[in-house]
């Protein structure tokens, strides 16, 4: 199926930096236009509907990642909601981190001076982190689902075994870069902490996003809160308070809605499908790039791949991309890319020309 169609992308124009932001679909920028319009104008009651909007988007969010709503917790981004969390935890706590993940997720750690050990990202990560469980014996566990530089991507099956391995350990995953490339139910996933900004491959701009929490972590968080008096003025009478950690003030309903707007979009497509284009394309990808060596090999030995791409070219290669309307960015020692929804094997072909130009040159 052709999804280009719900995006207005210029003919000039093949974007492919998705892992560094990704476009809004149409009917959400239609949405969005009309819901600024309505919001500021003076006889407008959306001003003073915003915990409603909020509970939609939790509901909306759960929905689409079989979640409880109360499990849900929309945030300004991913990481704000993750570093609320941290320092709800104790000092004493040990952390598993993967080397050269994410700053957002391994920086936060550091400079609170939790103890913690790194484990290598490479073609044997999930044996790595294995051997590091049982060695270290973290109490809890931070990763990246897809890591940004690379396109490494975890196994989720062995999440859920580590998970009944080591049931007392605190998986939390970072799905930036993940969610939105295929279903997944947070529900029977294994982690007990898992969030995401929505600017990316959820395609909802800046501003929004959320941390959807377990029960048996919210459990464990409640020990120590429930010790807190509950807040007595009537505004804040239906938060939990958990959601005063969470969502401490007003929330852009603008930006929210947009993330709402933009997950029923996708469960309009069928995640299901959506899941076979981005493999479809990633596939033919892979398949050419490296016919061509220009795969990572860590990410040529696996067979779990990710829909974001490193193409080990010359970074003097991004800013004639860029002069030919190939959208893109240099990460590590290459290029990276991203291929969604609105990309096509016509895509890859622009791009794989004009690969091919600078190595005849």
């Amino acid at each position: 199926m052709h999804y280009k169609q719900h995006f207005d992308i210029p003919p000039a124009i093949t974007y492919l930096n998705t892992p560094g932001n990704g476009l809004v679909p149409r009917s959400v920028h239609d949405w969005r236009a009309q819901r600024e319009e309505d919001f500021f104008e003076p006889s407008s009651l959306l001003r003073d509907q915003q915990g409603e909007l909020i509970q939609s988007v939790r509901e909306i969010i759960g929905n689409t990642f079989d979640a409880n709503s109360q499990q849900v917790f929309c945030t300004p981004n991913f990481s704000f909601g993750y570093s609320t969390l941290l320092d709800r935890l104790p000092a004493d706590m040990k952390f598993l981190l993967l080397d050269e993940d994410y700053p957002s997720l391994n920086y936060p750690v550091v400079n609170r001076r939790f103890a913690h050990q790194k484990v290598a990202i490479d073609q044997n990560l999930e044996a790595n982190i294995w051997q590091a469980f049982k060695q270290f014996k973290p109490d809890v566990f931070v990763l990246s689902i897809v890591q940004y530089v690379s396109g490494i991507k975890i196994d989720l099956n062995f999440i859920k075994e580590l998970k009944h391995a080591f049931p007392n350990v605190y998986i939390i995953g970072d799905g930036t870069q993940y969610l939105g490339t295929e279903p997944f139910s947070f529900h029977t996933s294994g982690f007990d902490a898992i969030g995401g900004s929505g600017y990316k491959w959820l395609m909802s701009g800046f501003g929004n996003g959320f941390l959807m929490l377990s029960d048996h972590f919210m459990n464990y968080l409640h020990k120590d809160i429930n010790q807190i008096p509950r807040p007595q003025e009537a505004m804040w009478e239906q938060k939990s308070i958990v959601q005063t950690f969470f969502e401490p003030g007003h929330q852009d309903t603008l930006s929210h809605g947009t993330l709402g707007q933009s997950l029923c979009f996708l469960e309009r497509l069928g995640l299901d499908k959506v899941r076979e284009h981005v493999e479809t394309l990633s596939r033919i990808a892979h398949e050419e790039l490296a016919a061509r060596n220009l795969l990572l090999a860590d990410v040529s030995a696996r067979t779990i791949r990710s829909g974001l791409i490193n193409i080990q070219v010359s970074q003097t290669c991004y800013q004639p991309l860029m002069d030919a309307g190939i959208m893109c960015f240099p990460r590590g020692s290459g290029i990276r890319i991203g291929l969604h929804l609105y990309n096509t094997e016509e895509d890859i072909q622009c791009l794989l020309e004009h690969i091919d130009g600078f190595k005849n040159k």
